[in-house]
């Protein structure tokens, strides 16, 4: 398993979700202008994470998503393996027969360390993540409620011209007496 950029943005964004955690859901569109994350690319990995029950989504006015389970329930390992699993199975460990000495050498090697790797992202959960940011200060900012209703458009005042219209505006204008 690797951490890619899309595995770091997974979980910049769960860490967020698990700040706000309130039942009111976390619209994607505030955790891209928060974190200057891609719409559409948090879009593919909400799905993802969704498809693992890491979040769940309430479509609609006021939707987004929330988390599916608790944050201590919650792991890097999980979050990591729900936005990375598709590479994994395209860059499977290769062959042996088809890999050099040098490979097939250090194979146990890298074995080694993806396990202990993976044991320590299982240590760590997104509740722990999330009371770090609050111990370094971090405040959430709540999200201006959605109003409902019938709204009217703002008057504005249209400014009126100070020009003459007509000959005899002209000379009032220019001070002239009749």
């Amino acid at each position: 398993m690797r951490l890619s950029t899309r595995g770091r943005f997974a979980i910049t964004a769960m860490i967020d979700l698990a700040l706000r955690q309130t039942p009111t859901p976390v619209p994607l569109v505030d955790l891209a202008v928060r974190h200057r994350i891609s719409l559409s690319y948090l879009e593919q990995m909400f799905a993802r994470l969704r498809q693992h029950g890491l979040v769940e989504s309430t479509r609609g006015p006021g939707g987004g998503y929330t988390l599916a389970r608790k944050a201590d329930t919650i792991t890097v390992a999980d979050i990591v393996g729900a936005i990375e699993e598709a590479d994994d199975e395209r860059s499977a460990a290769p062959q042996l027969d088809n890999a050099s000495s040098a490979q097939a050498m250090t194979q146990d090697l890298w074995d080694a360390l993806h396990s202990t790797v993976q044991a320590y992202m299982q240590t760590i959960t997104l509740q722990s993540l999330a009371a770090e940011q609050q111990a370094k200060g971090f405040q959430v900012q709540e999200r201006k409620p959605v109003q409902k209703g019938v709204f009217q458009k703002p008057q504005t005042q249209q400014a009126r011209p100070s020009v003459p219209n007509s000959v005899f505006a002209l000379a009032q204008a220019w001070g002239v007496k009749a």
